[in-house]
């Protein structure tokens, strides 16, 4: 590994570290304000949408100029979402305005993050060789669920009693924001602002893309195109649709986590972001071991899909009166070793998978392209599995009942994906023969 490469995982890891850790303190934001529970995961929505709706544009940004150059870019942007998500306060709306705010300025955050994406995991691919991207995916995956567990716990240690109540007794930061929510979102933001200095440390590749397409329906178009190359590639359908599968799945947990915390274990928020940590410790173990499985045995992990939905389904049986004393703290030890045997399975199946799929749509397209391909089906999977988790709660279905729902269709669709992948390798023997081949942009 390069010292470019290193760069981009601290850029990375600064980056993710404020998305999950302002995902808490929105939420933090909505509860302040007195906003309906399912305004929550409305919110996650949003933020999904951006990356859905600007799907087709970002890869062609993405190549356009440097990866470092554009990181940095839409970390501004990050921080712009950040300064509005608080200015509710300067411009004299209602209750229901000030919430609705919070989620638009949550879904520019998601601008941002939806042009970060093809940029970050692009320039993966132009630093490494088509071997190591399972290891450099690894490393990738593993420091960005270690700053997803950081994240969520400063997000809620920010938007805890005695944190947020520290922090407002500043004066600088008390001239500025007046809660506890917004003093943690200011914060935040100088945490984007931190990655966006190392986003301009990120040295060129040198690697240069065809001129890109500028006008808005050709991109459509082109975008649309790009789409169907990946989905008729038979190696590039699988890894599309499981990993499609996991982040719809990964973004509906966080929300059911923060609901389960409070309904079944009697939570607050501030403790409950600790429960969204404990998964992800789990998640960066499996990720760490998949490092190790070759990029042609990708495909032999799918199992473990399946078993990870078994898994969530046990959680309802998780009795909170179990715990054990850790230095004067009482821990829900059955909660913990299920939500990291839970991020355990998750974390090992994911990796290769889009390793794999990333491999797929570097020799059929071009980084930037294959990238936000990648994140429109899964924003899109995101919107429609988070739509369903919201109408449940607005339906006032009792959490239990959406975890035993939520863990069965998982498990259900990893068991499709397998049949799939069965049948195509019936259909075509010599098909794991494709992976490792080299190849750049063959469908542009």
């Amino acid at each position: 590994m390069n010292r470019g490469f290193y760069t981009v995982m601290a850029a990375q890891a600064l980056s993710s570290l404020a998305d999950n850790a302002l995902f808490i303190a929105a939420i933090a934001l909505i509860q302040q304000l007195e906003g309906p529970d399912w305004m929550a995961p409305m919110m996650k929505w949003w933020f999904a949408a951006s990356y859905v709706l600007l799907a087709a544009f970002v890869g062609a940004i993405s190549d356009s100029f440097p990866k470092g150059r554009v990181m940095f870019m839409t970390n501004a942007i990050k921080v712009s979402g950040c300064l509005l998500m608080f200015s509710y306060a300067l411009l004299g709306l209602t209750q229901e305005g000030q919430v609705s705010l919070v989620c638009v300025a949550y879904a520019l955050v998601g601008i941002g993050a939806a042009a970060y994406s093809p940029a970050k995991y692009g320039i993966v691919t132009e630093m490494l060789p088509p071997l190591q991207l399972v290891k450099g995916n690894s490393w990738i995956e593993g420091l960005t669920i270690l700053s997803i567990i950081l994240g969520t716990v400063v997000g809620g240690v920010l938007v805890s009693p005695g944190v947020s109540g520290w922090l407002l007794k500043h004066p600088m930061i008390n001239g500025l924001v007046h809660t506890p929510a917004e003093a943690a979102i200011l914060v935040i933001a100088f945490i984007y602002m931190a990655a966006a200095i190392c986003n301009l440390m990120i040295p060129s590749t040198g690697i240069v893309y065809p001129k890109q397409q500028k006008n808005p329906i050709k991109l459509a178009k082109a975008f649309a195109g790009y789409v169907r190359i990946l989905w008729a590639d038979k190696l590039g359908q699988i890894s599309l649709g499981v990993t499609t599968l996991f982040w719809g799945a990964g973004a509906t947990l966080q929300l059911i986590v923060i609901e389960w915390g409070s309904d079944h274990l009697g939570y607050r928020l501030d403790q409950a972001s600790i429960l969204m940590g404990v998964t992800a410790l789990g998640t960066i173990g499996g990720s760490i071991l998949a490092g190790r499985v070759p990029l042609r045995n990708a495909l032999s992990v799918l199992p473990l899909g399946v078993a990870m939905g078994f898994v969530v389904m046990l959680m309802p049986f998780v009795d909170p009166a179990w715990t054990i004393n850790v230095l004067g703290v009482e821990l829900p030890w059955t909660a913990y070793i299920l939500l990291i045997l839970i991020g355990l399975t998750s974390g090992y199946f994911v990796v290769p998978m889009n390793a794999l799929l990333q491999h797929r749509g570097h020799v059929l397209l071009s980084a930037g392209h294959s990238i936000a391909v990648q994140n429109f089906n899964e924003q899109l999977n995101i919107l429609l599995m988070v739509a369903i988790y919201t109408l449940m709660l607005w339906l006032d279905m009792p959490i239990n009942v959406i975890i035993w729902i939520f863990g069965l269709l998982v498990s259900a669709l990893m068991v499709v994906m397998i049949r799939w992948n069965k049948l195509n390798q019936q259909r075509d023997p010599k098909l794991l023969d494709q992976i490792g081949q080299e190849g750049h942009g063959k469908a542009l």
